[in-house]
């Protein structure tokens, strides 16, 4: 009797135990298979997100690829020319060749830091530094096809000219319509700011406002080869704004540069402190710098703008059918107003620039007064 109650004692002991420790075991496959479904999903979820700000900045800012389109998986881009000098001399490659952080005879794309996005190597000191960069990036041909663009237009408006002359009549359809910009330009805009001496300006002027005016018209392209943010560059407008400067200062008259350092103001605003005089000079350069911010920022802003409503689209896409679907519908609406919009602005930026630059140019033209 005492050798079964042992054993009955026994098999209950094993019994109680191995329930706790099958359950144990059953939990633990449960929480394994619960935490590799979270990750899964938080996968996907990572995978779905849209990062609003590389997707703004990354069509605002300038790249070594012109990105088309994804289709699935795949990425249609175009490969630029790399042109840089290193420290190891002249390399000239495919920017294919520098996808996902590839390094290639010692230069790769710089991920975050202050060259962000940059082309870099590594100097002695294992520190990131940039080479002179010549490489023909997505603003570069950008700004190529829409020069050339621009040419075929105004060429093809002179080949017109040619072949009709001026007993037939004014010009009709897109020629009448560029004829008809030009006068309003020259006329209303170069003569009435600048004066007697307009024609000397009249072709810088012209071209600018050209310039302008179709650079913005291709950036709301939104499909190859139109797409590139080039007047919404600061260094495009960086080099507008120096001609403008040039063309003012470098043919200002006696009366513009004595205006400047001795205006007619109270004497006390110009001796023993030069406060008028300095205000003047600093005036010089704020403003083409003026020029330079104003048509950069339009133009960038409205980019971000049309982007940001697109965004909206793929971000409410977790929320539910509902709420995306009422606000696809506001985004499509309210991105074919801002698009509407940045019609009317690539006009209203590009008219102003030119007659700002104008104002600025007869200003430095202006003569003595007349004694009597």
């Amino acid at each position: 009797m005492k050798k079964l109650r042992y054993i009955v004692t026994m098999l209950a002991l094993l019994i109680t135990g191995a329930f706790p420790m099958q359950a144990q075991t059953a939990d633990s496959t449960e929480v394994e298979k619960l935490d590799a479904v979270v990750a899964e999903e938080s996968a996907t979820d990572a995978t779905e997100d849209v990062d609003v700000n590389a997707l703004v900045f990354g069509h605002i800012g300038d790249a070594y690829e012109w990105h088309i389109a994804t289709i699935g998986d795949t990425s249609v881009r175009i490969p630029l020319p790399v042109i840089v000098k290193s420290s190891t001399g002249w390399h000239c490659f495919s920017s294919s060749r520098l996808e996902e952080g590839e390094t290639y005879e010692g230069l790769y794309i710089a991920e975050g830091g202050t060259y962000d996005g940059k082309i870099v190597e590594r100097n002695a000191a294992g520190e990131e530094v940039r080479p002179l960069d010549i490489s023909i990036t997505k603003n570069v041909l950008g700004l190529f096809i829409n020069s050339t663009v621009l040419v075929v237009i105004l060429l093809s408006c002179a080949r017109w000219y040619k072949k009709h002359p001026i007993e037939e009549g004014a010009p009709r359809g897109g020629v009448g319509m560029i004829e008809s910009l030009v006068v309003m330009i020259n006329k209303d805009v170069i003569k009435g700011c600048i004066g007697e001496d307009y024609k000397r300006y009249a072709p810088y002027l012209l071209t600018a406002f050209f310039f302008v005016l179709v650079n913005n018209l291709m950036g709301l392209i939104p499909i190859f080869p139109g797409g590139a943010n080039v007047t919404g560059n600061i260094a495009i407008t960086l080099v507008l704004a120096t001609i403008t400067f040039l063309f003012t200062n470098l043919f200002g008259t006696k009366a513009y540069w004595k205006d400047i350092f001795w205006p007619e103001v109270p004497t006390w605003l110009k001796v023993p402190i030069p406060m008028m005089p300095m205000i003047e000079f600093f005036g010089i350069f704020t403003k083409p710098f003026a020029l330079m911010i104003r048509l950069f920022a339009n133009i960038m802003a409205g980019h971000a703008a049309v982007l940001s409503l697109v965004a909206i689209i793929f971000i409410t896409v977790k929320v539910g059918p509902v709420i995306n679907g009422s606000m696809t519908v506001v985004a499509v609406l309210f991105g074919i107003f801002m698009d509407a919009l940045e019609l009317l602005v690539a006009f209203i930026q590009a008219y102003v620039f030119t007659m700002l630059s104008a104002v600025f140019i007869g200003l430095s033209r202006v003569k003595g007064h007349e004694t009597h």
